[in-house]
């Protein structure tokens, strides 16, 4: 299971870390990835960390490239989305999923296979 949190309201320019606590014991063998829905949109993906070199993927449209970064911390079973110089637009439930064994560095924003329940993140100007 899945539980994210440090959602809240925040001011343009802001940053801000979600959390993601997972439970279950292969934790570290899960790449840990960050989803977002806008009101109205559908889920987009917004970044992910490898559960073996670390190594983190982002979305490719750039609008979250240079200020989203992901991290994980094995030991405390959590992953984190930092969020820095946050917009408007970057008003969304923010959503961490665990990667399944059909996930891969190639595809990295695919084979996603347990989600939490979000976190409301809202930017106001």
């Amino acid at each position: 299971q899945l539980a994210e949190s440090g959602g809240r309201l925040v001011q343009a320019g802001d940053s801000l870390r979600l959390s993601c606590a997972a439970s279950g014991e292969a934790f570290g063998s899960y790449a840990m990835g960050w989803f977002r829905q806008a009101p109205g949109g559908e889920r987009e993906f917004v970044g992910v960390v490898s559960w073996s070199s670390g190594e983190a993927y982002y979305a490719d449209s750039g609008s979250v490239k240079g200020r989203f970064t992901v991290s994980r911390d094995n030991a405390k079973k959590s992953a984190y989305l930092q969020m820095n110089n946050l917009r408007p637009e970057d008003t969304a439930v923010y959503y961490c999923a665990a990667g399944g064994a059909n996930w891969s560095r190639f595809a990295p924003t695919k084979g996603f296979v347990s989600w939490g329940q979000g976190t409301q993140v809202t930017v106001s100007l």
